[in-house]
């Protein structure tokens, strides 16, 4: 197939769970499809993720909009600009007439098969007449991220400006998925909540998938530690409202049943919030070189997230570096995990601390959830991920062409009049 896959911001280096399920599908499908990555981003040309991107894609079309960066100052003076649109801001930010303009001439020749618009924030560069078969590539619900964000606002403030985008994305998102020819969802949980939008049958699930090759060599010897871990980008809200959430009302408990234990929050750029919780328990690293190293040295994984959608990569890349992990329900939202045999999930603060204590001071209970995971998470490798989202856009594309070969008999009959 001739495949156009569309994605706003930079892909490279992969670090946030989209990011990451996005490249080893593209890696997966440029193997076996002719494969044309557009991808653009905003800020400065940057000509040394452009040429990185053109040895593992070979064919990319890279476009910088030239956007405003995206430090806080200038996103918020351009969130108040944007703040009477009816597109949520998450979306209306990167619309760029560029790329609109470079969109609108591929789907009119009609380059390509299939065409994937990789999140929703790209949705907003698409053609409105979709002339070529296209998939929305649906990571989350993201109106169902907003709306979560409404209920757990720190004040009245943030909880105003979270139920006013939350009400702008539900409008849109419900247009877009209603707009595209077919959706793909990372889970049934999702699929269940944008059926109340559109027909279930024109949505398919393809779930999370995980690197075993590499996640695998994090499967380590006994455990040397009592190390907690956490791992997730932390300028991102819902892993942030996570940790605070975790060292305010987990951690005290477990703490004074295992004194000697350790939390370590991993992940990319901690706004102050995050780093404001380190202490003489809690160590906050920032990036690191290999999230793999950490996971070796850890005894349990934590996942209090209370607010998210789509499915959390770090729960089955946990697995597949045999480690035992407690989540909340939401954390765990959408991924094939069985409570009290692979996982523990823990929705009230109680019940987390003690399933957080009860492994880390039971090593045999520790290392019967470690190897029930490491067996779940082997089901999942990307390759067979990569397959499955092949399959789907193959179908689309065959569908829409047998429908409008169907059609041209009609049509041709009326032209003869």
């Amino acid at each position: 197939m001739r495949i156009l896959w569309v994605k706003a911001n930079k892909i490279l280096p992969v670090h946030s769970g989209g990011n990451i399920r996005s490249y080893h599908i593209l890696r997966r499908l440029a193997s076996r499809h002719e494969l044309t990555f557009f991808s653009y981003y905003g800020g400065a040309p940057d000509a040394e993720y452009e040429e990185e991107l053109a040895r593992q894609f070979p064919g990319v079309v890279c476009l910088c909009t030239g956007k405003r960066g995206s430090n806080r100052i200038s996103r918020g003076l351009d969130y108040f600009v944007r703040l009477a649109m009816p597109a949520p801001y998450a979306v209306s930010r990167f619309e760029s007439v560029h790329v609109q303009e470079r969109l609108n001439a591929w789907f009119e020749k009609q380059l390509f098969d299939v065409a994937v618009c990789d999140f929703l924030d790209a949705a907003v560069n698409f053609p409105s007449a979709l002339a070529i078969p296209t998939v929305l590539f649906q990571h989350n619900v993201e109106s169902e991220i907003w709306r979560r964000h409404a209920l757990t606002g720190r004040d009245l403030v943030r909880k105003f400006l979270y139920r006013l985008e939350f009400e702008k994305m539900l409008n849109y998102e419900r247009g877009a998925v209603r707009r595209f020819h077919h959706i793909v969802v990372v889970s049934e949980h999702d699929r269940c909540l944008m059926s109340e939008w559109t027909d279930s049958a024109r949505m398919t699930v393809v779930p999370t998938g995980v690197d075993l090759q590499q996640y695998r060599s994090g499967i380590a010897s006994a455990v040397s530690e009592l190390l907690v871990l956490f791992v997730g980008a932390m300028d991102w809200e819902p892993n942030i409202d996570a940790v605070e959430y975790f060292c305010r009302e987990i951690w005290p408990a477990i703490q004074a049943q295992v004194p000697a234990a350790r939390f370590r929050i991993v992940g990319r750029d901690p706004v102050r919030r995050v780093r404001s919780l380190a202490s003489s328990s809690v160590e906050v690293t920032g990036a690191v070189a290999s999230v793999v190293d950490h996971l070796r040295h850890s005894a349990v994984v934590v996942v209090p997230l209370r607010v998210g959608g789509g499915t959390r990569l770090k729960i089955y890349e946990a697995m597949a570096a045999g480690k035992a992990v407690v989540s909340t329900s939401v954390g765990a939202e959408g991924l094939d995990v069985h409570h009290d045999q692979d996982i523990l999930l823990a929705d009230d603060p109680r019940a987390f601390a003690t399933a957080v204590t009860g492994l880390l001071q039971d090593d045999d209970l520790r290392r019967r959830y470690e190897r029930a995971a490491a067996a779940l998470a082997a089901r999942y490798d990307w390759s067979a991920i990569g397959d499955k989202f092949g399959q789907v856009l193959e179908t689309l594309a065959k569908t829409v062409q047998e429908d409008s070969h169907q059609a041209e008999p009609a049509c041709m009959t009326d032209a003869r009049g």
